[in-house]
């Protein structure tokens, strides 16, 4: 089938870059929450004044400022390592340079984390490993005052405009508390549709021992933040977020799926312009588009030409994420206890090397799947304190630990000597035990929010 010239630009920018031989590359980012341990909102001087001592000790002299001169993002030009504050001052991130061992990433983690948290501690703060801020319900949930967050927090404001016929939450701000553990690794062109298949089918099981985003003490949802990105105007058009509940035969069907996505902002003369997301279909085939841009004092219509270049600006929220890098992008994972944050990353790392081994065995389960219940369906039913009781929990358990045979194996085949950091999820699968069921059963029986603050932020 001739591909058309979007389509043409989109395999271009999402399939040609993974014709190159895989490395063992693998790029971390940890968002972590920022907590006044006094109950009381962040300091935000506080954290501009840790920031601007942790780019003295450490060097990270590339750096962007929000509109009101503070520190926002500091680069080490070296490493590639970054500091930022993601959407708000109340959640800092780490981002790390590829390496190929992600016991060097991991090294540098815990040199930043240590100083970090050893400055924020001398002003009553503190960082923790958790994927909700437990602190959001007092905190100043307000975006950093830059071009790109004024944006986004502006366009996901506009849910009310929809009407009450589409079931919004009420909370647009839901970047300024929820927070991810990520990890980009490199793919080949080969591997990419079978890659996304199998990490699909994948993603139930890792709802059972990685979830940790309760949203208050007694949530019944464990794993929030996938409400909070599918029910927000990001999941207006499905295809943008979640899971992708199709199997891919082929990369043009990627590509096609791309195509069914929505665009909802591009940027003219150094300006962001957003409007109501767009099908990349219509978008392309259109002349003219309106939107709206920040003048500095209010928002102004604007009505401009779209041209194939906009595609850069696409903004898709996958579980598994495919990049114009050549890589893939896990980001269905909350942020996790501190002293375990490795975990995640590993068990990705580890399985990106048996991807057919993997595809295999969840082909065969018979545990979850073969019952009646889709991935989707059943990642929602698993992210649930509640666990049904249709379910071998028991023969669930002993698949998951036979998937984490799967990771260590591909661990070793990596030859870093990283199968260490599987160790918190052996312990998590025979139990079924995710850092937010602990949580949620824990202060159920006395212990409070305040010791998982700690316990979680603990390295």
């Amino acid at each position: 089938m001739e591909r058309s010239v979007l389509e043409e630009a989109i395999y271009n920018r999402y399939i040609v870059p993974t014709r190159r031989k895989r490395t063992h590359l693998a790029g971390l980012e940890f968002e972590l929450p920022i907590v006044n341990e006094k109950n009381e909102p962040v300091n935000f001087e506080v954290i501009y004044q840790v920031t601007d001592r942790f780019i003295d000790t450490f060097s990270f002299l590339n750096v962007s400022r929000d509109d009101n001169e503070h520190i926002y993002l500091a680069v080490d030009d070296k490493t590639g390592d970054g500091l930022s504050y993601d959407c708000s001052y109340n959640t800092l991130e780490f981002s790390f340079g590829k390496e190929e061992d992600m016991n060097v990433l991991y090294k540098r983690f815990c040199q930043y984390y240590t100083y970090i948290q050893k400055e924020l501690r001398k002003e009553g703060h503190m960082l923790t490993g958790i994927g909700i801020n437990p602190r959001y319900a007092v905190n100043q949930n307000v975006p950093v005052v830059s071009e790109r967050y004024r944006m986004l927090f502006h366009h996901l404001s506009s849910y009310k405009k929809y009407g009450n016929s589409i079931p919004f939450h009420s909370y647009p701000n839901f970047g300024l508390f929820s927070c991810a553990s990520q990890i980009q690794l490199d793919v080949e062109e080969e591997q990419v549709v079978p890659m996304l298949n199998t990490f699909t089918k994948l993603e139930p099981f890792k709802a059972l021992i990685l979830a940790n985003s309760l949203w208050g003490e007694n949530a019944e949802i464990l794993c929030s933040r996938d409400n909070f990105w599918r029910n927000s105007l990001h999941g207006l058009n499905r295809h943008n977020v979640d899971m992708y509940n199709v199997v891919f035969d082929t990369t043009d069907e990627i590509v096609r799926y791309i195509k069914s996505m929505s665009l909802y902002c591009v940027e003219r003369e150094g300006k962001y312009i957003n409007f109501p997301p767009v099908l990349l279909s219509k978008y392309f085939s259109s002349d003219r588009i309106k939107g709206e841009y920040f003048d500095g004092n209010r928002y102004r219509e604007i009505t401009f030409h779209p041209k194939i270049s906009d595609l850069q600006y696409l903004r898709s929220f996958k579980f598994e994420d495919l990049t114009f890098r050549g890589t893939v992008e896990f980001r269905s994972v909350c942020e996790q206890p501190v002293g375990e944050i490795m975990a995640s990353g590993a068990l990705h790392a580890g399985l990106m090397e048996n991807i057919r081994e993997l595809s295999e065995f969840l082909e065969k389960d018979t545990s979850i799947y073969h019952n009646g219940y889709n991935a989707s369906e059943l990642r929602r039913m698993f992210n649930r304190r509640r666990k049904a009781d249709i379910f071998n929990w028991k023969k669930v358990s002993t698949q998951l630990l036979s998937i984490l045979e799967l990771v260590e194996s591909g661990l070793k085949k990596r030859g870093y000597g990283e199968e260490h950091f599987l160790r918190p999820l052996y312990g998590r699968a025979e139990k079924l035990l995710s850092p937010g069921r602990q949580m949620a059963e824990g202060m159920e029986n006395g212990k409070t929010l305040e010791d998982y603050i700690e316990e979680y932020g603990g390295m």
